[in-house]
């Protein structure tokens, strides 16, 4: 998981305290601060960091020193702030604005124990994949400054292994909760589970779903789709040989269009839900998981078939999808199954959810779908 990290500096004092109760209880890794009285209330489980450049006042960083973990001093004078006291991690500040500063803050990450870099404001994020290149087998960490979530969300994908934490100075509380959903991202994997097919039934007509993504999928990859919220099949993309048409590793064949499939968030969505823009979950049949993008859906009248399908325990999983032999579920090892050469008796991989759920979101309450 990523860092996030706060930034406090200049922020109004009432807002500042009611920021750091905040990030208190979600997980923050480090709250960055200029304010000696204020790093009293911040509590041992969050770290505290100090920023200091050649215009900060002697005064200011005697007092900070003695209450902060974290020291970042400017590249220019960082040389003096090493080894100040036991115990009291130092770091280098390099606001990159050119390619020299670049080239700077490339040295220094792959030195420093830990990096903060600050980019001018740019449309472009090749600094920083520069940057990450080029210390891509630093040990320290890098914090890069971010604008806000949405930066964030970009910062941390960038080269898919993006920066190590981001550092966002809050307007508002609430901004610190929604930073750390963008760096807990996803959960590393999914359990799956075997399900054993007890019956397929032929619907007839029905309006099905393809999810077209904008990444390339994987031959032991799909999405998990079911008609209950607590019960979904993994379907495979189109990476697997068909005949009569090229295969298309962008896709999923996945199921009716009132069909679940998980999204970011441990969320749910409705296949018909889903647009350009949307995110949904790949999974691969190992259990693990990545966000991709929706380039688009392609919903058509087919044939539909009625998949359904218990786990060990008993579970009912059920699902709906096209009535045809291109369309293929995963099993166990990765093993291909097309819709139409099932069998009772087969074993084909999915995930089953405790909590139903309301507009996609898990719910503890009464909830009966048949």
């Amino acid at each position: 998981m990523k860092s996030a990290w706060i930034d406090l500096r200049g922020t109004a004092s009432e807002l500042a305290t009611a920021i750091v109760e905040e990030s208190t209880h979600i997980g923050i890794e480090t709250v960055v601060l200029d304010d000696p009285e204020l790093a009293g209330k911040v509590p041992p489980n969050v770290q505290k960091a100090a920023v200091v450049t050649g215009e900060t006042p002697t005064t200011l960083i005697d007092q900070l020193v003695d209450v902060v973990d974290i020291l970042i001093a400017d590249h220019s004078i960082a040389e003096k702030f090493e080894g100040l006291r036991p115990g009291l991690r130092s770091g280098v500040l390099v606001k990159v604005l050119d390619e020299q500063t670049l080239d700077l803050a490339c040295r220094i990450a792959n030195e420093a124990d830990l990096t903060l870099v600050e980019f001018r404001q740019d449309p472009s994020k090749i600094p920083l994949e520069i940057l990450l290149a080029a210390a891509d087998k630093a040990k320290g960490s890098i914090v890069t400054v971010v604008e806000d979530v949405e930066d964030a969300a970009t910062t941390l994908g960038v080269l898919e292994r993006g920066s190590d934490a981001v550092l966002l100075a809050p307007k508002r509380v609430g901004d610190a909760t929604e930073l750390m959903q963008v760096t807990r991202g996803e959960a590393a994997s999914l359990e799956m589970e075997e399900l054993e097919i007890v019956q397929l039934t032929h619907l007839g007509l029905g309006d099905r779903v393809c999810v077209d993504t904008c990444s390339h999928l994987r031959p032991n990859e799909g999405i998990l789709v079911g008609s209950y919220s607590t019960g979904l099949v993994l379907v495979s993309s189109e990476t697997h040989p068909l005949p009569y048409m090229p295969t298309r590793p962008f896709r999923v064949n996945a199921a009716a269009l009132s069909s679940y499939t998980l999204t970011p968030g441990n969320r749910t969505q409705y296949l018909s839900e889903l647009h350009c823009g949307s995110e949904i979950l790949a999974v691969s049949t190992d259990g693990s998981v990545r966000t991709v993008v929706v380039g688009r859906i392609k919903m058509e009248s087919r044939p539909m078939l009625r998949i359904e399908a218990r786990t060990r325990s008993g579970q009912l999983v059920d699902m709906v999808g096209q009535d045809d032999w291109h369309v293929r579920a995963l099993g166990p090892g990765g093993s291909v199954h097309n819709f139409t050469e099932l069998r009772p008796g087969d074993v084909i991989l999915g995930h089953t959810m405790t909590d139903q759920r309301h507009v996609g979101y898990a719910i503890r309450e009464f909830l009966h779908e048949q």
